[in-house]
Order: C-alpha cells, then sequence, then structure tokens
C-alpha cells in the first residue's frame, strides 16, 4: 500500500514537470515523451511516468500514436479557434457572475495577482508574468461560485493555459485585466460583457499567429 501511494506521489510530481516543461516550450509539439529517458532524468522509475503521461493524456496536452508512442500534441489554428469559441463563452459567463458575486477580499485577491503581473511585465519575468495571468482567470472563475462552470474550466485549464498562454505582450495584458478589474469593483456588467470578448479575441489572435510563425519556421 504504501509502496503504491509513493508511486503514485511521484507521477504527481512528474506529470507536474512534464506539464510545465510543455507549457514553457521546452518540449515542442510532436516531439516524443519516452519513458525511459524521462524516467532517468527524473531519477524515478517507469511507473509513475507512465502514470504521469496517462495525466497529460487526460489533460489533452499528450497523444499516443501507434509506433511513436506518446508525443506533446500539435494542435492546428481550427482546433484553437474551437477552443477559443468555448473559452469566451465560459469565462464571459464567469466574469458576469463574478462581477456580480465577488466580495471584497476576492477583488483584493485579483488586485494582488495583477500587482504581481504587473512587477513581473516591468522587470521582464516573463513566466512568472505568464503565470500570474493564468491565475488572473482562474480566479476570477472560481469567484463565480459556480461549481458546474468552474469543474467545466478546470478541465480546459491546462490546454488554454498552453494554446493562450505564452503571450509576449506582457504589459498590454496586465493593463487589460486592471481595465476589467475596474469594471468588476463598479459591479458593471454590462462594460464585462464588453471587455472579457475583446480581451479574449486579442489573445486568440496573437495565439493564431504564434501557431503560424512555429508552423513556417518548421518548414
Amino acid at each position: 500500500m504504501g509502496r503504491e501511494r509513493a508511486a503514485g506521489l511521484e507521477s504527481v510530481r512528474v506529470a507536474e514537470a512534464l506539464r510545465e516543461d510543455i507549457m514553457l516550450g521546452r518540449r515542442q509539439p510532436g516531439s516524443r515523451l519516452i519513458e525511459r529517458d524521462i524516467a532517468a532524468e527524473l531519477q524515478v522509475s517507469r511507473l509513475p511516468v507512465r502514470e504521469a503521461i496517462r495525466a497529460l493524456v487526460a489533460d489533452g496536452i499528450v497523444v499516443t500514436r501507434p509506433h511513436s508512442g506518446a508525443v506533446v500534441r500539435e494542435f492546428s489554428v481550427r482546433n484553437l479557434q474551437d477552443f477559443a469559441e468555448v473559452r469566451t463563452a465560459v469565462e464571459t459567463l464567469a466574469f458576469e457572475l463574478a462581477t456580480q458575486r465577488a466580495d471584497e477580499e476576492g477583488l483584493a485577491g485579483l488586485e494582488a495577482i495583477i500587482a504581481e503581473e504587473e512587477a513581473s511585465a516591468a522587470s521582464g519575468d516573463i513566466q512568472a508574468a505568464r503565470r500570474a495571468s493564468a491565475r488572473f482567470h482562474v480566479t476570477a472563475v472560481h469567484l463565480a461560485e459556480n461549481d458546474m462552470l468552474a469543474e467545466l474550466a478546470d478541465s480546459l485549464v491546462t490546454r488554454l493555459r498552453w494554446l493562450f498562454g505564452q503571450h509576449d505582450e506582457l504589459a498590454d495584458t496586465a493593463a487589460s485585466h486592471r481595465e476589467i478589474l475596474q469594471a468588476m469593483r463598479a459591479r458593471d456588467v454590462d462594460a464585462i460583457k464588453t471587455l472579457i470578448p475583446a480581451h479574449l479575441a486579442a489573445g486568440r489572435e496573437a495565439a493564431e499567429g504564434r501557431l503560424r510563425a512555429r508552423r513556417a519556421a518548421a518548414g
């Protein structure tokens, strides 16, 4: 029993490490995840690596292919557009509800996240700014106080973070988040209905540009 639990904990650690590698671009789309190499790199047995890969398949960022094994998923522009449509519907509703329901403590939490995002952008810490940006969206969804909505968003968050979270427009994104928070503090749901789709559309366009550029570079 203890050995099984230890393997389970190791698989969580391995999954987190691989997920972060994929998010940060250290493992590129189409690259193979070879169990023995990952096990050696992370100094674990192959069993937790196998379990971790299954978790990433469930996340939707890794696929298994005949003769190739597990590979980092390659998304098309159409995939990205499909996700963007779902994201816009889910997050617009979430921000509307959060604007109506969030208390001062919740809004202060968003303020702290934006302050961190702004500071990271100003210092050029790209990864910290991106993480804060993602946390702003995730936190707002949970401030909506709708368990079904939170469950749906949580099931998508890894793919959404990968597809839309690798932005370089750090200061602009932080400024957009601050404008959204100002509307939330004013309980201005009508403004939110305009701001969120526009904010997400800008992110989609930037993500499409990155995807096309990566494909062009790959030939």
